[in-house]
C-alpha cells in the first residue's frame, strides 16, 4: 500500500478537463502517466473518468483504483474494464455518456 502511495505522487498529470453541460451534468477526465508500469497498471496509467448528473448523482465512472484494477460504474453496476488505450477508454467513456443522455 505505501509503495503505491509512493508511486502515485511520482505521477504526471497528462490530461484533466472538466465540462459541465447545459443541464448541470458534469463531466471530467483526469489521466496521469506514472514513472512505471505496475502489475495492476500494466500500461503505467491511472485514471478517473467522471459523468455526473446535475444533482450528484454518479452515472458512469471509469477508473483504475489500487486493489481493483481497471472497472467501470454505470449506475449502480459495477464491471471489469478491459484497458486498450487512452483513444478507446475515453471514446468508450463517452459513448456510455450518450447512453444515459439518450435515457
Amino acid at each position: 500500500m505505501v509503495l503505491n502511495t509512493i508511486i502515485d505522487m511520482q505521477a504526471r498529470l497528462i490530461y484533466q478537463e472538466k465540462f459541465i453541460y447545459a443541464d448541470g451534468a458534469i463531466r471530467e477526465m483526469i489521466l496521469w502517466q506514472l514513472p512505471k508500469a505496475t502489475s495492476e497498471r500494466p500500461f503505467g496509467m491511472k485514471y478517473r473518468l467522471y459523468y455526473g448528473l446535475a444533482d450528484g448523482t454518479c452515472a458512469v465512472r471509469y477508473d483504475n483504483e489500487t486493489g481493483k484494477g481497471d472497472h467501470r460504474h454505470i449506475g449502480d453496476q459495477e464491471r471489469a474494464y478491459r484497458f486498450i488505450d487512452v483513444e478507446t477508454l475515453v471514446a468508450d467513456f463517452l459513448a456510455d455518456i450518450e447512453k444515459v443522455r439518450r435515457g
